[in-house]
């Protein structure tokens, strides 16, 4: 339409030249007496007739335009304001979803805590194996909260991979173990493996928490899509190349397969244009997958999708990480952190969340002292002597946010800098930059992992003796 419009000014322009040159070459005739008065005057009326033609038709145009034009702008404003509304709801969502993850995540970090506790207890074999049950129901339900977050997170916003030293095979043995009670729930076979010709550990440079993600979503899909049979995962790192090792991960399943114009759509992102009859029959059937696929290709790596409709699927991806250097693994990862006591400030207003932490940190050999809200935190910590401070971001009275910046304006920090580390159910990108614009050093989240409580006291124990 734009082009039209132009095309018929330009028209309209050589009309009006032509008009103004036929009156002037009448001009200079007439003046000259080469024509009559009354062929002039008979020219000029025919001019003046095909002029009136002329703007008519283009001010008919022009109105025609100036309509659509008008039509366009209230469209664009429609647009407008259903992006809005697209955008209220996409905020809602998320908030909802935020507070869903932290409404489930409180009462599962107590659940885990209390079960580590009393898997320090003397228990028979019988209970052991229910206490480990009970656990890995509970980290399982954790995955699948992360996986929803994880997941929606992805949708809404670029992806920044991090970067770390990662022990894959320790890391992802944990993460199947959480899976063989659910397949033992469901009758299926299960074994998982690692495929190595290295001698000597090594670890690799790479995101652990993506790669878990991808590997929960596509193990959950083998899962709900498979009645009998097994679910098999291969881990190959046999192939190296200089210092990149080509890490390759397949996920075979012997479920219900899948037809090829699905799979082109999945793999395509358009998995809301799933089969709505296999959706009904699998809840949740096929989410992930293209979610799954992006983050394979943000990693390096390009992931592929074999099946056959009635016997199964296979879907593997590699991925290119760089080596580090040949480490071994942690022989005293049980021994406690501190062998002389380490005094530690935990501002957490749950009473039963204050049981887990105290046991978790006093298995490392620290001993704590518990505020329940940030204002007894700050008066605990100007009046007694502390070497780090674990603070809840969420408490009565005064969050753990104001805590930090009251804590930090004291003459006491500005001598002894006392580490202060974040520890919430609501571990969200928003939730840790906030924590670091209030002065916060680290951030851990709950559920608390032992490993990551353990690297974080020897952190920053080892830079206050340092210091």
């Amino acid at each position: 339409m734009f082009i039209k419009s132009i095309k018929k000014k330009k028209k309209l322009s050589f009309f009006i030249l032509f008009c103004i040159g036929t009156i002037l070459t009448l001009g200079y005739f007439f003046l000259e007496k080469k024509i009559y008065t009354e062929t002039a005057a008979l020219f000029l009326f025919v001019l003046a007739i095909l002029q009136v033609f002329g703007l008519q038709y283009f001010l008919k145009n022009q109105l025609k335009n100036d309509v659509k034009l008008e039509n366009f702008k209230l469209r664009i404003d429609e647009l407008q304001e259903s992006l809005k509304q697209a955008e209220k709801f996409a905020d809602h969502k998320s908030i909802y979803l935020s507070n869903m993850s932290y409404e489930i995540r409180i009462p599962l970090s107590t659940v885990l805590g209390m079960l580590d506790m009393l898997k320090q207890t003397e228990l028979n074999p019988d209970q052991q194996a229910q206490v480990e049950i009970a656990e890995h129901s509970s980290m399982h339900l954790l995955q699948l909260v992360n996986m929803v977050i994880d997941n929606a997170e992805v949708e809404q916003e670029p992806v920044k991979l991090n970067l770390e030293t990662v022990d894959l095979e320790a890391d992802l043995t944990k993460l199947f173990k959480v899976f063989e009670y659910q397949m033992l729930d469901k009758g299926l076979d299960f074994k998982y493996e690692f495929l190595s010709e290295e001698k000597e550990k090594f670890f690799v440079l790479a995101d652990s928490t993506r790669i878990q993600q991808v590997l929960i979503n596509l193990i959950n899909n083998a899962i709900k899509f498979t009645h009998l049979g097994e679910v098999s995962i291969i881990v190959d790192q046999t192939v190296g190349i200089d210092e990149t090792q080509i890490v390759t991960f397949y996920i075979k399943d012997t479920g219900v397969g899948m037809r090829e114009q699905e799979v082109k759509r999945i793999l395509a992102n358009s998995e809301l244009d799933y089969d709505t009859s296999m959706m009904r029959d699998y809840r949740g059937g096929g989410i992930g997958l293209s979610i799954s696929n992006e983050l394979v290709k943000l990693m390096g790596g390009d992931l592929k999708l074999e099946t056959k409709e009635n016997e199964g699927s296979t879907v593997y991806f590699s991925l290119p990480l760089k080596k580090t250097l040949s480490i071994k693994a942690d022989l005293l990862k049980d021994k406690p952190v501190f062998e002389n006591k380490y005094k530690v400030l935990v501002a957490e207003d749950n009473k039963t969340n204050q049981k887990v932490i105290e046991f978790l940190l006093e298995r490392q050999g620290a001993i704590c002292s518990f505020a329940k809200n940030g204002v007894e935190a700050l008066d605990m910590y100007k009046n007694l002597d502390f070497n780090m401070v674990f603070m809840d971001i969420y408490m009565p009275d005064m969050d753990g946010y104001q805590a930090t910046r009251h804590i930090k304006q004291t003459d006491k920090y500005s001598k002894e800098h006392t580490p202060i580390i974040a520890v919430s159910a609501s571990a969200f990108d928003e939730d840790i930059e906030n924590a670091k614009k209030a002065g916060i050093d680290d951030f851990l989240a709950k559920p608390i992992e032992v490993s990551k409580l353990r690297a974080l006291l020897i952190k920053y124990s080892s830079t206050n003796a340092s210091a």
